[in-house]
């Protein structure tokens, strides 16, 4: 939009106001925006510029715009006019001073005088108004019944938002232990830039930079095994899929029928061709883990989330929320398992913070919530002290119910207002006085689930006398679930947080609502019917419908099998005795000479673990003694 035509037509506006015949010699404004002082004005076809006619839609925009104006403008309108069309004296006077500069100060002039249309246009309210239509009570219910969706729904991704700095669980051990320990473990890890494997070295090279892990130089190169198809695209969210590619399709058919043989070495055969193979990454993951070799399991799970996300989209973008990936496609469960393995690995090595982001991401990925993050997302901030975000994500997460009604939230809601309360005590400098919301909750948490209270004293255990005594209390001694639903998330929660009531302050406020529910049901009887009722509302099915979540894998508890009995589950007994020949080669030549990151390990597990391309040792004692 041209100043010099606003300038002209507030102009003649104000001439028509104020019913001159001639224009004020001190509006008169040549096309650079300079004064005439000495000279009568000019009239409006003799100060038009030809290169006005280049814009001649919005000039006759702006003409028909300001046309429609009342001639009996505001007071506050004519100052901002005026502010526009005078130029003070001591602007004249500078300019008839640098003439020499007359462009640069004519340009800058002009930014200026675009930048502060915008707000005079405001000012004035000229341009299109919006067109104004009528609209009906139906319609009107339909557009605040959108708005409402959207608004659930931007919530929803606003609280499940990932932060990516605490994604990685090695920034989170650089803030608690500091980078010169993280790095000096990482180095004794690596043991060496030399790398010894199956009697040959293999150079490192620079992976590709991943956001959920941190893969090592010395993995193998992404072999291009899968990819992520776009299904489609519903309400602004993408779904994808993991596709496996062509060339890999007979390694899953192998993969598929050595599983069904209970064949690991057949499957360790498949890595060794595809290294990056999903299903057999987790298989041994599994076996390492059931065999004590946690960091071991670790590592095939970290293979494999950095084999997925070398697959990933272009449009696979999981930190915006606006991507999903059904559990319903078999393609993508290996994502799922892997992610929820990973999760409780973190959680293992003490990386609270970075378990809460991966659960996060975990559930933003379907919300039918298929591996069940929703009961354990509650524990994950509680450690990692993220209580304010707990409370905001019990309020804003949308869910077929309240949140609260759910055992690990009814709890977990009251210890963090517990934490909040004594923290906000503590900055006043007062002692922590009132804790009436955090005893509310508590209570609350108590009338409606009280088996949580009886099995987390036998779980925790709590062997002070006066749990004794309060389970004496047939409100809490012989208390029933109701349901088999709910019996089942109660299971899952005391074995996920059980830990955490073994804080002494989290005791003493479960003790102290203990006691004041049983005051007041001496009181009033028929309160434990009112949320026995609310109980059986909440979970009102007969069946479980949480069974395809195991209690076992919300536990810290890792059953540990022999190794007799692990390789007769998984390769089946025709493997085992040809096996067993090399095995016992490798114990003979183990105590002999063991290497430095075997020494002490199971030799049966090393030689599984041997199979695997990737495996370094480390340098050979004897062939350096040798040498």
């Amino acid at each position: 939009m041209s100043a010099r035509l606003l300038r002209r037509v507030l102009k003649e506006q104000e001439e028509k106001r104020l019913g001159s015949s001639e224009p004020d010699p001190d509006l008169a404004i040549d096309a650079d925006g300079d004064e005439e002082s000495g000279s009568p004005p000019a009239s409006a076809s003799a100060s038009m510029n030809p290169f006005d006619l280049l814009d001649d839609d919005q000039e006759d925009e702006v003409e028909a715009s300001v046309g429609d104006l009342p001639l009996n403008v505001s007071e506050h309108q004519t100052k901002v006019r005026n502010q526009i069309c005078v130029i003070p004296p001591s602007k004249r006077k500078s300019k008839k001073k640098k003439k020499k500069n007359k462009a640069d100060s004519s340009s800058k002039t002009n930014l200026k005088d675009e930048k502060s249309l915008d707000a005079i246009l405001e000012d004035l309210s000229i341009g299109p108004s919006p067109p104004t239509h009528q609209t009906s009570p139906q319609s009107t219910n339909v557009v605040s019944a959108e708005a409402q969706r959207k608004t659930q729904s931007l919530s929803t991704s606003s609280v499940l938002t990932v932060d990516p700095k605490f994604l990685k669980a090695e920034n989170e051990l650089r803030k608690i232990f500091g980078s010169k320990v993280v790095n000096s473990f990482e180095n004794h890890q690596s043991g060496g830039s030399s790398r010894q494997i199956h009697g040959g070295r293999r150079a490192a090279h620079n992976p590709r930079k991943t956001l959920l892990i941190s893969p090592s130089s010395h993995w193998p190169r992404w072999d291009w095994s899968m990819s992520m198809e776009l299904l489609e695209t519903k309400d602004g969210v993408n779904y994808f899929r993991y596709v496996h590619s062509d060339s890999c399709a007979h390694a899953q058919e192998a993969f598929e029928a050595a599983k069904a043989a209970n064949d690991l070495n057949a499957i360790a055969s498949i890595l060794a061709h595809y290294p990056y193979h999903v299903e057999s990454l987790l298989t041994f993951a599994e076996v390492f883990k059931y065999s004590g070799e946690h960091q071991s399991s670790a590592d095939a799970i970290g293979k494999c989330l950095f084999a997925l996300e070398c697959a990933w989209h272009p449009l696979f973008s999981p930190l915006q929320g606006n991507s999903q990936l059904k559990y319903n496609h078999d393609t993508n469960k290996p994502f799922f398992s892997a992610l929820f393995s990973h999760m409780k690995n973190m959680d293992r090595r003490g990386c609270h913070r970075s378990a809460l982001e991966v659960c996060k991401f975990l559930l933003s990925l379907d919300s039918d919530d298929p591996k069940g993050a929703l009961f354990c997302i509650d524990y994950f901030a509680l450690r990692s002290q993220e209580y304010d975000w707990l409370e905001r994500f019990a309020e804003e997460y949308r869910t077929d119910s309240s949140l609260w009604l759910y055992p690990n939230f009814s709890y977990s809601l009251a210890i963090a207002r517990f934490y909040l309360e004594r923290d906000s005590a503590q900055r006043e400098g007062a002692a922590s006085t009132e804790k009436a919301a955090s005893l509310d909750l508590m209570k609350q948490a108590l009338m409606l689930h009280p088996l949580v209270l009886k099995k987390l004293v036998a779980k925790a255990p709590l062997k002070d006398s006066t749990w004794t005594q309060i389970l004496k209390n047939s409100f809490f001694g012989s208390a029933k679930p109701g349901s088999p639903s709910l019996e089942h998330l109660i299971d899952i929660y005391v074995e996920r947080s059980y830990l955490m009531w073994r804080f002494p302050e989290l005791q003493n406020l479960l003790k102290d609502a203990a006691l004041l529910v049983i005051e007041l049901l001496k009181q009033n009887s028929r309160e434990a019917q009112d949320w026995s009722c609310v109980r059986k509302e909440a979970f009102s099915s007969e069946k479980n419908e949480y069974s395809h979540l195991m209690v076992s894998e919300f536990s810290d508890t890792i059953p540990s099998l022999p190794p007799e009995e692990l390789r007769q589950i998984m390769v089946g007994p025709q493997v085992v005795h040809e096996m067993q020949g090399v095995v016992r080669e490798e114990i003979h030549e183990a105590a002999h000479a063991p290497p430095r990151e075997v020494a002490g390990r199971n030799a049966a597990i090393i030689f599984l673990e041997s199979l695997l391309p990737w495996v370094d040792y480390g340098h050979d004692v004897q062939q350096d003694d040798h040498d």
